[in-house]
């Protein structure tokens, strides 16, 4: 049988995450401020909570997936948030606040009595909605346990990392640090290739089944970038606060970090330039714009 859940947070990510968690027999009491995603989910089969507090009066288990780390505390710890709920007993963190937050939360929550679960995951809209995500969580070892039935229709990649507040956060931002630079790099990398008259769509492929192989060149090029669109699902904003989470993270724990450094001067570049906005993958325009040229696909392109 499945159980009651609630869920705070029905963007790109949260939305797949109820519906399969509905589809996998739960029922889910869900808010957000957005009423179209609220009416998309109960379309399949949600419930409609007013506030955080609603959500928590009613349900034991509270999972959020939210856009940035002042949301997070908001709907955790603010007035009317989860925390001033009267039944809740678990809260699950999906989002990527940074470690610190995460145990300034988890701190605020053990006070009312509330057990935290720092659990980001990463894998973007694709694998929230196939199920396919990674889950980095931290928490009680029999806690972990507990939810882990749960987590896994999330994410089949699930982990539990330690059980300290913010080492999942912590290992989170590692890796879309190394996403980060993936990008980043693959986007100088294939604009030289460019400018020396190298097909980027066989440079791909080389990439790929060599040693230079990463996910920026496996997924986001082909579906993202050489065709133009920039749509792979991540916005630039998002990718430059975890970037620089990571790396005020490093600064508190002493750590030199002389890469990740020059790989968070082009995502603040491209932050500044149109990160609100734009997805992740538009980074390549800025990388190409001093170089005058265009790095696409060549596959069915018109005549010259």
């Amino acid at each position: 049988m499945g159980e009651r859940l609630g869920f705070i947070g029905l963007g790109a990510m949260g939305g797949p995450m109820v519906r399969r968690l509905i589809e996998h027999g739960h029922s889910v009491l869900v808010h957000d401020l957005d009423s179209k995603a609220v009416a998309k989910a109960v379309e399949h089969g949600a419930e409609q909570a007013s506030s955080p507090k609603a959500v928590a009066d009613a349900v034991e288990i509270v999972l959020v997936s939210l856009p940035t780390p002042d949301v997070v505390k908001a709907v955790a710890l603010g007035e009317n948030g989860v925390c001033q709920g009267g039944a809740v007993k678990t809260f699950v963190d999906l989002s990527t606040t940074g470690p610190r937050v995460a145990v300034e939360v988890a701190e605020g929550l053990r006070a009312r009595g509330i057990q935290p679960v720092d659990s980001p995951v990463s894998g973007g809209i694709a694998g929230a909605e196939k199920g396919t995500l990674a889950v980095m969580v931290s928490c009680e070892t029999a806690v972990w346990e507990r939810l882990r039935p749960i987590l896994e229709i999330i994410g089949r990649n699930a982990f539990h990392v330690g059980e300290e507040a913010g080492q999942g956060q912590t290992m989170k931002l590692i890796n879309n640090l190394l996403s980060a630079t993936a990008m980043a790099a693959s986007c100088e990398a294939f604009v030289l290739g460019a400018k020396a008259g190298l097909d980027p769509d066989k440079m791909v492929d080389v990439i790929n089944a060599g040693s230079g192989a990463n996910t920026a060149v496996r997924d986001k090029f082909p579906k993202a970038v050489l065709t133009r669109t920039f749509d792979f699902g991540f916005r630039t904003e998002l990718m430059y606060k975890d970037v620089r989470l990571c790396l005020e993270e490093a600064e508190a724990l002493g750590v030199p970090m002389w890469v990740a450094n020059s790989v968070k001067q082009w995502w603040s570049y491209a932050y500044a330039r149109g990160g609100k906005t734009e997805d992740f993958t538009s980074l390549m325009r800025y990388v190409e714009e001093p170089v005058g040229i265009e790095v696409r696909s060549r596959k069915n392109a018109p005549p010259e």
